[in-house]
């Protein structure tokens, strides 16, 4: 394997841990958002 195919190799796993990190992000803020609107309408008597 010569050192341009291992660069494009490393580049593609750096891009596919880029979006895993941002996937995860978003994950993690819709479900704060969502336990965070669920506190709220408990705390609200109807």
């Amino acid at each position: 394997m010569t050192s341009t195919e291992k660069i494009a190799n490393a580049k593609k796993r750096i891009n596919e841990l880029e979006r895993l990190i941002k996937y995860w992000d978003n994950t993690e803020e819709k479900k704060i958002n969502k336990i965070d609107f669920e506190l709220n309408n408990n705390k609200v008597p109807a």
